[in-house]
């Protein structure tokens, strides 16, 4: 009989942040405060291309007014994980009149020992 005797789980990010540009998504679209297409408008323009695989997650930051982010990372990560890395890489480029897209990886790595 196996018994588990260590477990460790990781996540590994990547975060790769760019200029707005058409096609407009990725994993991820940062929404300045004042950019020239508003979190709902922009929801809008991806439930087009890609119904009810987005969220809209607004947020409080001094330049950042939501966050836009493909479902089912959210099913990988919680956002309570994901939310403040993208809010605190993303901030330090963006302005409030950013449209900032981002692509995501994330690879989720187990490592088990059992006795044998």
């Amino acid at each position: 009989m196996c018994s588990i005797s260590e477990k460790s789980k990781k996540a590994e990010i990547h975060l790769r942040l760019t200029e707005f540009e058409i096609p407009p998504m990725q994993d991820v679209l940062i929404v300045g405060k004042k950019a020239p297409i508003g979190p709902e408008a922009a929801r809008k323009m991806v439930d087009v291309l890609s119904p009810d695989q987005y969220e809209i997650i607004r947020i409080e930051h001094e330049n950042i007014e939501a966050i836009i982010i493909r479902k089912g990372l959210l099913n990988m990560l919680s956002k309570e994980t994901l939310i403040p890395l993208i809010v605190e890489e993303g901030g330090k480029i963006a302005n409030s009149t950013a449209i900032l897209k981002a692509q995501m990886n994330i690879i989720i790595q187990v490592s088990k020992t059992i006795d044998l």
